[in-house]
């Protein structure tokens, strides 16, 4: 069975990572240091809690294990976060990776999956984004994994190894089992916020900004389901088992949906009347990001399954309405 060391897999992508590549007959090996994921969610591999800026550490795992690749979903994420706090994610997001990079290299370990982001793209000048799109990020958090990007394009042209970069859009939903989904302390991603108004664990929800150039003046964003991301992985894992070249994809469905969408439409999956008010906008945030994920479906065959907003929405819920405290009661 081959070992693929997932960085970052107790947490929400990570370890529905783990969970598809356990479904397709591989063993996923989790390394997370638990600042955002949860023990619990780690259920399908061995497990080692410690932070991957720790070179003996890494050096522990590559010596036990037969690693075949390794995917990368250590980064931190939150884009506010990043403008108020710009060298913790310069720490996480570069310095950290550069020392697993490193490790990786000493032992020969040469096959890298990457989650990148679509904020490398900054403000789109159209939509949807390709590829080859200028990246003019406008948030830290966008310049850490533009920074990423550049460090693996480097390595590649030096043969030292190959990589696929995967620019996400909005990742959203959860496992269509129910064994786990998303929960974050405290929690800051648009898709849970709203479900949790619904369930009436807050008052309401905070919008944040108005008045952007949208048709209803909220941000607009394109939403991916997490299972989805994970078979896109898993394709881009078999393509670099099987001596693949170094590519980058985008990751998304191509349809934009305001937050005034999402509430519109998580007020029918839930049969629930959502409150909401108005807030400032926050720093960093473009005014619509939406991306083709037509490179990846012509030259890896992803076919995304949950390709509507409701779709989506439907497996947050249960997981919520069956999870109200998240992981805590695991």
């Amino acid at each position: 069975m081959k070992e693929i060391l997932v960085v970052g897999g107790a947490g929400y992508i990570g370890s529905h990572m783990c969970k598809y590549l356990h479904e397709k007959g591989l063993q996923p090996i989790v390394l997370d240091n638990l600042s955002y994921g949860h023990r619990q969610a780690v259920q399908w591999g061995p497990f080692y809690e410690g932070d991957l800026a720790d070179r003996s550490l890494l050096k522990k795992i590559f010596a036990r294990h037969t690693i075949e690749a390794v995917m990368h979903f250590a980064a931190f994420c939150y884009v506010g976060e990043s403008v108020e706090a710009p060298l913790k994610y310069y720490q996480n997001n570069v310095s950290a990776p550069l020392t697993l990079l490193t490790e990786m290299v000493e032992h020969n370990i040469l096959n890298f999956i990457f989650s990148s982001t679509c904020a490398t793209y900054g403000e789109p000048e159209q939509l949807p984004l390709l590829e080859d799109f200028p990246q003019n990020p406008i948030n830290p958090y966008g310049r850490s994994k533009l920074m990423m990007e550049h460090i693996l394009d480097d390595l590649d042209l030096a043969n030292k190894m190959k990589s696929v970069c995967l620019r996400y859009f909005n990742a959203a939903g959860a496992d269509p089992e129910g064994k786990i989904g998303e929960a974050h302390n405290p929690e800051t991603h648009l898709i849970p916020l709203v479900l949790q108004t619904a369930m009436g664990q807050r008052d309401e929800l905070k919008i944040f900004g108005s008045d952007y150039p949208t048709t209803d003046g909220t941000c607009i964003r394109d939403y991916i389901h997490i299972q989805d991301l994970a078979q896109a992985h898993h394709l881009c894992l078999t393509h670099l088992l099987a001596g693949g070249e170094s590519r980058k994809y985008n990751l998304g469905n191509g349809n934009g949906y305001s937050i005034l969408d999402v509430i519109k439409t998580a007020e029918i999956v839930s049969k629930k009347k959502i409150a909401y008010s108005y807030a400032p906008r926050r720093p960093g945030d473009p005014a619509a990001l939406v991306g083709s994920a037509a490179l990846i479906t012509q030259e890896l065959g992803w076919k995304p399954k949950f390709n509507s907003l409701e779709s989506i929405l439907s497996t947050a819920w249960n997981w919520h309405v069956n999870h109200p405290k998240g992981f805590e009661e695991a």
